[in-house]
């Protein structure tokens, strides 16, 4: 049977893999790549919407990314426990019109024995911000080790 490591039970190091391979997942805004790591039924919550299963949460990620543009996404870690992993984040992008938000969240996820996510939960607030309040500056796609997370800016 195919895995998706790290494997739960979790630790802090183990836990934190997991995180910033979910953010690195994200930032490549591929539909493709990012539902892979989520299982063939997985159940989502996010904001209002409620996806169910692979398909459903790729046309949503489809869906998010032609209206969040440039997007750029901070995980962090916040809690752990066996087979799940609470974390907080934080993205900036802008739509057609070119407002720009950051984006403000919580993620409970839980994980089968195989390393995949069954469930994800995400509530999410947005900040309408100008874009000289940007903190989130590199180029698309993966954050760079060296660009500060949301502890060290404050968020």
């Amino acid at each position: 049977m195919e895995t998706r490591p790290p494997l739960p039970p979790f630790t802090e190091d183990t836990a934190k893999q997991k995180v910033r391979g979910a953010e690195d997942a994200w930032n490549s805004r591929d539909p493709d790549r990012v539902v892979k790591v989520y299982t063939e039924d997985t159940l989502w919550r996010n904001r209002a919407e409620f996806p169910r299963g692979r398909e459903q949460v790729h046309a949503f990620l489809v869906r998010k990314w032609a209206r969040e543009l440039d997007y750029r996404l901070i995980k962090e870690l916040w809690a752990f426990t066996d087979n799940r992993i609470a974390v907080r984040f934080a993205y900036e992008w802008h739509d057609d019109s070119g407002q720009w938000f950051r984006s403000y969240g919580n993620e409970n996820w839980e994980f089968n024995a195989q390393g995949f996510m069954q469930r994800r939960f995400a509530s999410i607030n947005d900040l309408p911000i100008v874009e000289g309040q940007r903190l989130f500056h590199w180029p698309l796609g993966r954050r760079p080790d060296e660009h500060p997370g949301l502890s060290d800016l404050g968020l």
